[in-house]
């Protein structure tokens, strides 16, 4: 699946759609219900927040979009195409054509450069390694760190690292970027910083953001909030307070 066809997709649908999802883990009187019937619509270019406390769904709710989790029942459409008519490989490289990833621990390879974690991505693709290399430096250079490509983990802040991974996460050209608590380990100054950039990331690229977080002064950099609650959307809010 390296190109969803033009026959595949249909014109008006959006980016991403949950119809009536529905996530249950373990069966009889151990079941429990993760979501329960959500939906969602994301188109491109979105940036959304997603909040809630602990054992809300959010986290179940993420996976899904990541294509890291299937749904129990209901739908997920990414452009029009069924996820869920997909083989496992096929989500695979839905992930890897389509999807780049942030997660609060940065991830890195201590070992290695920032221009090598930045190129890991490429390699998997079978980049060949001048092409490698000019992309993950243009990637570096997006997010501020040109000059820095030499330098490893341990040489780097924490809002460094993280800014690493971001390039990471944007060498491939995604379509979608997903973030799970990105500021979740930096002070409050660099969590500002790396809202900034993502938010410049968003608006400039027309890269539509799917971020988890539990800080609503983070929350606020999306252009809508999505509240879940005990499996359910409590309550959906554009940046203008509109529910």
């Amino acid at each position: 699946m390296n190109k969803l066809t033009p026959s595949q997709v249909e014109l008006s649908s959006p980016l991403i759609e949950l119809r009536g999802v529905t996530k249950i883990y373990g069966s009889g009187l151990a079941a429990m219900a993760a979501l329960q019937g959500i939906d969602l619509r994301i188109d491109q270019g979105d940036f959304v927040a997603i909040m809630g406390p602990s054992g809300s769904g959010k986290s179940t709710c993420m996976n899904i979009l990541g294509c890291l989790d299937t749904p129990t029942a209901g739908r997920f459409l990414f452009e029009g195409v069924e996820v869920g008519d997909m083989s496992r490989d096929q989500r695979a490289l839905l992930r890897r054509h389509y999807l780049g990833f942030v997660f609060q621990g940065y991830n890195l390879l201590n070992r290695t450069s920032a221009l090598e974690n930045v190129e890991l991505p490429l390699i998997y693709r079978g980049v060949a390694r001048g092409q490698r290399r000019s992309r993950s430096k243009a990637a570096l250079a997006a997010v501020g760190l040109s000059g820095w490509e030499n330098h490893t983990p341990g040489e780097l802040s924490g809002g460094q690292q993280q800014r690493v991974a971001i390039a990471r996460a944007i060498v491939t050209e995604p379509r979608v970027l997903l973030a799970d608590e990105p500021t979740g380990n930096l002070d409050s100054a660099r969590s500002r910083e790396v809202m900034e950039l993502i938010a410049d990331l968003n608006r400039q690229r027309n890269l539509t953001v799917l971020m988890v977080t539990h800080e609503p002064d983070m929350a606020v950099y999306a252009k809508r909030q999505v509240h879940f609650l005990d499996g359910l959307i409590e309550q959906k809010t554009d940046r203008g307070g509109n529910s």
